[in-house]
């Protein structure tokens, strides 16, 4: 069965699915830096523990922000979307490569395939059988969640690099452009860290950047699985309201990839009118919360670290 399609996706037009200013979103990319700011002013304050409490949170919802505006949100204008969350508040990934590659991942017929899909976490099996023993181990901790939260960032940002720098010495087109944006934005956001709000660059590293990216990978670890039907591949968590607002609904994430145009505040609607049909097309893969998914999976793989429906050994991905 497939996925319940409601729209043609159509993201080179850059446009929302019914072209408006989206005005709730665009007031939450303000709270978004606002609080970030607040929580770095409370470094000098006798509440700095709430800030630093506060900072990773701030930062993965401002993923979800950049998201959100790579599928044509808040605006019609993708220079002015882009522009709203230039801000590098995560710090790893610049903003045009994350967005290239995720139009990429939405190609629901390659998704979870490790050659065709950038955000697939599987190997194919011929490197995986490469492997030292030590790799194969690190990758199954990985598959677990409570290995995705710990080592999983880590992870992320090695074979991200790895792959920019090979693009970089390809020259492949929009790579440098991308990567000299985001280094100017990281430069705007060293110089109010470090010189406006006075917080040591390495605290920010380690307080900020990696725990924001093991909350991301909280939705990350559920949403996706291998699966012979197309459908099966995307999941739904049916998380408390918090979660929801932190990703933006993509806990209900077989719906966003059915209806890749819809604006966040949308999902839930449409899944509560479509329930049945979208656990039907995913072969009901449902958790109830992530307590659910953590209850599961806290120390359980998931899935092998090798594609299960892929068996070709004769090709290595570099």
């Amino acid at each position: 069965m497939q996925l319940c399609r409601a729209d043609t996706y159509g993201e080179g037009q850059g446009l929302t699915q019914s072209g408006r200013f989206e005005w709730l979103t665009f007031v939450l990319i303000g709270c978004c830096y606002g609080l970030w700011a607040l929580a770095l002013m409370a470094w000098t304050t006798s509440f700095w523990w709430l800030g630093l409490l506060l900072l990773p949170w701030l930062a993965a919802f401002h993923t979800s922000l950049q998201h959100e505006t790579i599928h044509g949100h808040p605006t019609r204008w993708n220079w002015l979307n882009e522009l709203l969350v230039s801000l590098p508040l995560g710090g790893v990934f610049p903003y045009r490569r994350y967005k290239q590659l995720h139009l990429v991942h939405h190609n629901d017929m390659n998704l979870t395939d490790p050659y065709e899909d950038p955000e697939s976490f599987f190997w194919p099996l011929a490197n995986y059988n490469r492997m030292r023993p030590v790799m194969k181990k690190l990758f199954e901790i990985n598959n677990t969640f409570s290995g995705r939260l710990v080592v999983g960032p880590a992870l992320t940002i090695i074979g991200f690099l790895r792959t920019e720098i090979q693009r970089l010495y390809k020259r492949e087109p929009g790579v440098r452009l991308a990567w000299v944006l985001h280094l100017i934005g990281m430069t705007v956001l060293l110089v109010l860290v470090t010189q406006t709000f006075k917080m040591p660059l390495w605290i920010y590293l380690l307080a900020t950047v990696y725990p924001a990216l093991s909350i991301t990978s909280i939705r990350s670890y559920a949403e996706h699985q291998a699966a012979e039907n197309v459908g099966g591949r995307s999941a739904v968590v049916e998380a408390a309201a918090p979660w929801g607002l932190l990703f933006l609904n993509n806990n209900l994430h077989i719906v966003h990839h059915a209806n890749p145009k819809l604006p966040w505040y949308e999902i839930p609607e449409l899944y509560e009118e479509r329930k049945k049909q979208f656990l039907a097309s995913n072969e009901n893969t449902l958790f109830h919360g992530y307590s659910d998914v953590a209850r599961r999976f806290a120390f359980r793989v998931k899935q092998p670290v090798h594609h299960p429906f892929l068996h070709l050994e004769e090709t290595v991905v570099e």
